[in-house]
């Protein structure tokens, strides 16, 4: 007689329900063009979503406490010529979100607290050095200010968003359209895929690839059947990867581990309505205490459904197991550290008492002046004496006009002092 052994995971038992109808968003026109981007963002502050707007691009960012139907007249983010294609919050400062759209530009804006009066049409920044479409934007992880952008040029550029400056470009690595990019932990390498059918490992800094379609799989595993386009989330503290297919309407998901067969189906989550694009919650802006370890943002026609994940446990306690220590908004290294060679892992922070989003930090662009640049060696052009006397002659002029204004003005207060002295006499009837 066999038994059948039952694996031991504390993620066996991970079950997904939706918010309550009030704490949904409704009545968003979520975009529909037909790009394989998530369409939506958020992080412990908002939501940024994708959606329709005449004569360009634009996002809508929520409140994450903004539930409910959201008025038509809601201020968007525009400024974009063309429809926008991806967003990205970045991972150090919640109130910065970088767009990437049709019109070749990537821009990077500052989001405020409160809800703005008017559409926000002034990025912070524009990035501009794509030559068509730029379809996918990605932050770096522990490096402050570094963004990457991927166009259908082919051609994968990293950014300094705090001087406007293009880092560095990778132009003979991918011989056709990139589909998607994801950095590693520390931000040290970058993975691609293309749609040339090869995955290739990256070094930015070196400009090389490290690995390209490694010969033979560790594990395959048969995840999904529909033929959507599926956006994998990957939660690195709990080795839990969720599969979510675009014209699905369920979110498959998988523990990795470093036991054979690695990857391990743990279960589905299904709804009846077909997702559209999906938000993936960072691990510091869940509840702890209802031991939630994943919240998705489900995007709809008209409205954005969130739906969490929870490992059941009997203890009101915090649960250490389920929430080691985290990325937290602090970044490990400057944008010129990182460049020149650099590596650092993320700062981590404790989930044990919660997390309580930082204050707006102002993110701050400072261009190089050319001006700064030293003046080329030789002699300095001497003023003319036409030049001097010219000079002279305006300065008189000014100094002239000052003196009149200045008379002017010291008649004006003797007028007006002897008004006011008759004034009173009137009013202690004197006169």
């Amino acid at each position: 007689m066999s038994r059948r052994v039952v694996r031991q995971s504390k993620f066996r038992h991970v079950f997904g329900q939706p918010v309550k109808a009030d704490q949904m968003y409704e009545d968003i026109r979520v975009s529909k063009v037909t790009w394989d981007s998530s369409f939506c963002a958020v992080n412990p502050k908002f939501v940024a979503i994708i959606v329709e707007s005449g004569g360009g691009g634009a996002f809508i960012v929520l409140p994450l406490a903004k539930t409910g139907r959201v008025d038509k007249n809601h201020p968007l983010v525009t400024g974009h010529t063309a429809p926008v294609l991806d967003i990205d919050w970045c991972p150090h400062n919640d109130n910065v979100i970088a767009s990437a759209s049709e019109d070749t530009t990537v821009m990077v804006w500052q989001i405020p607290d409160y809800v703005p009066v008017r559409n926000l049409t002034e990025p912070v920044v524009t990035l501009e050095g794509h030559s068509k479409r730029v379809g996918i934007i990605a932050w770096h992880p522990t490096a402050r200010n570094v963004l990457l952008s991927a166009g259908s040029d082919n051609l994968v550029m990293l950014w300094n968003v705090g001087t406007g400056e293009m880092l560095l470009a990778l132009p003979d690595v991918h011989a056709d359209l990139i589909y998607n990019v994801a950095w590693n932990r520390n931000g040290s390498l970058l993975v691609t895929t293309c749609k040339d059918k090869k995955v290739r490992v990256i070094d930015p800094r070196k400009r090389q690839v490290v690995a390209e379609n490694f010969e033979e799989p560790i594990a395959l595993q048969e995840m999904d059947t529909s033929n959507g386009v599926l956006l994998p989330f990957y939660d690195p503290d709990s080795s839990i990867v969720y599969l979510c297919g675009k014209g699905d309407s369920s979110i498959r998901y998988f523990e990795i581990t470093d036991e054979a067969p690695y990857v391990h189906y743990l279960s589905t989550y299904s709804s009846k309505e077909p997702q559209r694009g999906m938000g993936f919650m960072p691990k510091r802006g869940l509840d702890v205490s209802k031991c939630e370890i994943a919240r998705f943002f489900k995007l709809h026609e008209r409205k954005c459904e969130p739906i969490v994940m929870t490992v059941p446990r009997k203890s009101d306690l915090f649960q250490d197991d389920l929430y080691p220590d985290t990325p937290g908004p602090e970044p490990a290294l400057e944008a010129d550290e990182w460049l020149a060679g650099k590596d650092a892992e993320p700062i981590l922070i404790s989930l044990r008492d919660g997390y309580v989003p930082v204050k707006n930090r102002e993110l701050k662009v400072v261009r190089k002046n050319i001006l700064d640049n030293k003046p080329p060696p030789g002699p300095r052009r001497s003023q003319s004496s036409s030049d001097a006397n010219l000079s002279r002659s305006a300065l008189e002029e000014v100094l002239e006009e000052i003196r009149a204004l200045k008379e002017t003005v010291r008649a004006q207060e003797k007028r007006i002092s002897d008004l006011e002295n008759k004034l009173c006499q009137f009013a202690n009837g004197t006169d």
